[in-house]
């Protein structure tokens, strides 16, 4: 657990290693404090029952003296004033520094969220398909909450507990040491015991929450990403049951680790009790029982009244760490991946591109125990070119594409861009050329014109270029029938939109970005035959210094194209010329 704690450390920002710095100087001022509060305890209580005693006593001329006192009635008022004055600056002391670590641990919850989407959004392409996005999601919103509830802020109280504690104790060795030092070994030893046997199901606790909770996010997504197929198939009760589960064995398990971190403390506050009255006993049976005992007992009793509220905080700090040690591990993995040389830095300027894009004895598989992808493609496509590929679902189409793309890095051989090679260090600036219109388009929830320029914060968004394309892409006249029209939204995942309204977006969105590389994975495969026909002329009426890539089903949709290219089984079967294609409008590449 040390260690993981370690490694989290080493996650967290110089300013916010300043700022705990100070938050330590703050928990060792609070402990200051209290002993202030608990040193003034005893001879308050001291004037009460002896005020004779206190006045006569030789440490106490100089402030009596100072205050020009005559006789030992008038010592009440002001020792009354300093332990209410000092019990006034405990409590701020404490408020203070309770406000101070939950705003520094949620800050560093916050740090840490953000961190762990950037490192996200800068992954490989084969990161994300090889992962599920709900992992990624837990991690980022629950799991970052179960680190500050269950670790961040636990450690900060775990230190500052420690801090207060040896304060009490110092203050309470002054009283009497005896009783000081039992109660504390006493008490720490019970405390040790609890943490032993309650270490299992912690750790337990811990596996479950973190495991149930993405189970809970993925029925949630998988529930509500398919609510059309569920309402058709009328299988409600098959999600509603994996959420159930994963539901309440999450629950269960932080309900356990809650009772666990916070029962001990009423034994705790008996025993306290059961101490008290027993010393309290004690000291009766001395002489001058009662004036001794009174301000010793009173003194007892407001450190007990400090020291066991503080000892419970450091126990279920330690329990709730243990709670939350498999979140943590998660949390960690996810803040640990590696992160681009690009990242945050300026946008990366394309790559010079006149000539030709060639793929050189190129292969792929994902992984070295999955089969080829593809194998041995050599291909060339020069700038300003029309190529289609076609081939049965499963020939390599789309993974030729990534690669293209630069989403994918070749297994063997290389993508070159006028001879130069496409690596994990230039791919942005190859990039930089590409737009690309998949078969499922994304649409945010926003409007049509901020779905059109995607990513482009909103007042940068060049309008007359939005209507421009739109126009291209055969979707300007539906648009401005709209009431609100380019400001019309669009609804989760352009829920409010047909198919074929979703897809054309899509294309003006590629078009927007003024690329000279334009890729339609199946782009138009919502679109009606003549709709597809007009995106399709305006895609060929395009500057012919615009490289255009399209996968399609129907050799229809390929009739400009100056090439088609073949593939099966991962491999460039055959590469057609225009003159040597018949086409038909029936006629489907085979599935």
């Amino acid at each position: 657990m040390i260690r993981l704690i370690i490694r989290l450390w080493r996650n967290i920002s110089s300013r916010r290693i300043v700022q705990y710095g100070l938050l330590l100087l703050l928990m060792i001022l609070a402990s200051f404090a209290e002993i202030l509060s608990l040193g003034a305890v005893l001879p308050f209580l001291a004037v009460l029952t002896a005020p004779d005693r206190i006045f006569r006593h030789p440490e106490a001329q100089p402030f009596i003296k100072a205050l020009a006192l005559t006789s030992p009635d008038q010592l009440l008022l002001p020792l009354t004033i300093g332990f209410a004055l000092a019990a006034l600056i405990a409590g701020a002391m404490r408020l203070m520094l309770l406000w101070a670590s939950t705003s520094l641990s949620f800050a560093t919850g916050a740090d840490l969220s953000i961190n762990i989407y950037r490192r996200t959004l800068y992954q490989p392409f084969e990161v994300h398909i090889a992962r599920n996005s709900s992992e990624v999601i837990n991690g980022i919103s629950t799991k970052i909450n179960v680190v500050i509830f269950n670790i961040i802020f636990p450690v900060v109280t775990l230190i500052s507990s420690i801090i207060l504690l040896t304060g009490i104790l110092l203050t309470l060795l002054s009283v009497n040491p005896v009783v000081a030092v039992s109660a504390f070994t006493g008490f720490g030893l019970i405390y040790a015991v609890i943490i032993k046997i309650t270490h299992k199901r912690q750790v337990t606790n811990s596996r479950q929450i973190a495991q149930e909770s993405t189970n809970v996010i993925r029925s949630l997504q998988e529930g509500l990403g398919g609510i059309r197929d569920i309402l058709i198939d009328g299988n409600q009760g098959v999600y509603c049951n994996i959420h159930h589960n994963a539901e309440l064995i999450m629950r269960h398990a932080q309900g356990s680790s809650v009772f666990i971190s916070d029962s001990p403390r009423f034994g705790m506050e008996t025993l306290g009790l059961v101490l008290i009255a027993s010393l309290a006993y004690l000291l009766m049976q001395q002489p001058d029982g009662l004036a001794k005992a009174i301000p010793v007992l009173g003194t007892l009793a407001l450190g007990a009244q400090r020291v066991l509220p503080v000892m419970q905080q450091a126990y279920g700090a330690v329990s709730k760490i243990q709670s939350g040690q498999a979140s943590l591990q998660d949390v960690l993995a996810l803040l640990e991946q590696r992160i681009p040389e690009y990242a945050g830095q300026s946008v990366a300027e394309p790559i010079p591109f006149h000539e030709r894009i060639a793929l050189r004895n190129l292969s792929f598989r994902y992984t070295r125990q999955s089969p080829w992808v593809l194998k041995d493609i050599e291909l060339s496509i020069a700038k300003g070119s029309r190529i289609g590929f076609i081939g049965r679902t499963g020939s390599g189409k789309s993974t030729l594409i990534d690669i293209v793309m630069g989403l994918l890095q070749p297994t063997d051989g290389r993508l070159e861009i006028d001879g130069r090679v496409v690596s994990t260090s230039n791919q942005r600036a190859w990039q930089a050329h590409i737009a690309h219109v998949p078969q499922s388009i994304f649409l945010a929830d926003s409007t049509i014109e901020e779905n059109i320029a995607f990513g482009v914060e909103k007042e940068r968004i060049d309008h007359d270029r939005v209507r421009f394309v739109a126009r291209q892409a055969q979707i300007a006249d539906v648009i401005e029938e709209w009431p609100k029209k380019y400001d019309t939204y669009v609804g989760e995942r352009g829920v409010r939109l047909s198919g074929g309204q979703r897809q054309r977006i899509g294309i003006a969105r590629a078009l927007y970005k003024q690329t000279d590389v334009i890729i339609f994975d199946e782009a138009t495969s919502a679109l009606d035959t003549d709709t597809e026909s007009a995106v399709m002329q305006a895609i060929e009426d395009m500057d012919r210094n615009i490289t255009i890539l399209i996968i399609a089903h129907r050799l229809t949709t390929l009739k400009n194209c100056d090439q088609i290219v073949r593939l099966r089984d991962g491999h460039v079967e055959h590469i057609d010329n225009q003159a040597e294609i018949s086409y038909d409008h029936n006629t489907l590449v085979e599935m």
